[in-house]
């Protein structure tokens, strides 16, 4: 579970609230065709823009900023080196029976079990790299898409409560009404975009980036242990992939 997500998306929402409070009653921020308006019709808004099955993907797709488990990438490098020494002393088929529990890297090995060439491994497991990028773009772009059509359905909002407001001049008690409208869609439209829609597009764009450099370092990984390189030598290419500050300090000579 990514604390990260939770804490800033419900302090956000928390701290919002407690300004509505302090301004009033909370129930004088809620208008029902504001909400119509803003979250309705941004939904089916973002539903023009992609098929049903990806729309419908949606919850599916957010939940990953919530909860998503990778493995941190010096897990990988002892575990990759653990698979070259047994390598190295064993040959491939030593590989066979070890427990691996990243899918990706067992992908990997299991190909090296079989024999393929270097460059099959390296072409298959790149395109699945490709593959699995792909889709997290897509998740993301969903959410783009709703922080994007949100401020958007919000102007709307905003005008037709302006032109209801400007016809009724006459009658003081329409003024109101039309008024919250113009005032709260755009409330609900900046909410939807900013403290929803855009922290959960940047969390999974993050998600993409940490899933791509493991599944690199892997391909690294699987391709140095198939060269047969010696597992001190893997394991000093991988640890580039680890930021200089928490590698760490060899004290072997």
């Amino acid at each position: 579970m990514d604390l990260a997500t939770i804490i800033g998306i419900a302090g956000a929402i928390g701290f919002i609230v407690m300004a509505m409070l302090l301004g009033g009653e909370l129930g004088m921020f809620v208008d029902i065709p504001s909400v119509l308006i803003v979250f309705c019709g941004s939904f089916f808004v973002v539903l023009s823009n992609f098929t049903m099955g990806q729309f419908f993907s949606i919850g599916k797709v957010g939940v990953k900023a919530f909860m998503f488990k990778l493995e941190a990438p010096d897990e990988l490098i002892e575990k990759s080196v653990e698979l070259a020494d047994s390598a190295r002393k064993g040959g491939f088929l030593a590989l066979e029976e070890a427990e691996i529990p990243n899918a990706f890297m067992q992908k990997g090995i299991d190909m090296l079990v079989d024999g393929h060439d270097a460059d099959v491994v390296r072409a298959t497991l790149q395109k699945d790299i490709t593959l699995t990028t792909n889709r997290h773009d897509q998740g993301a772009s969903l959410f783009k898409s709703l922080g994007d059509v949100a401020p958007a359905m919000g102007m709307i909002g905003t005008l037709i409560g302006l032109v209801a407001m400007l016809s009724n001049m006459d009658d003081p008690k329409a003024i109101g009404p039309a008024m919250a409208v113009a005032l709260l869609t755009t409330l609900y439209g900046a909410f939807l975009a900013n403290v929803i829609a855009i922290p959960i597009q940047s969390k999974l764009e993050n998600r993409r980036d940490e899933e791509e450099l493991n599944q690199k370092l892997i391909l690294d990984a699987i391709l140095g242990i198939q060269d047969g390189q010696n597992p001190k030598v893997i394991e000093g290419i991988l640890k580039n992939y680890i930021a200089e500050s928490k590698r760490e300090v060899s004290t072997e000579g």
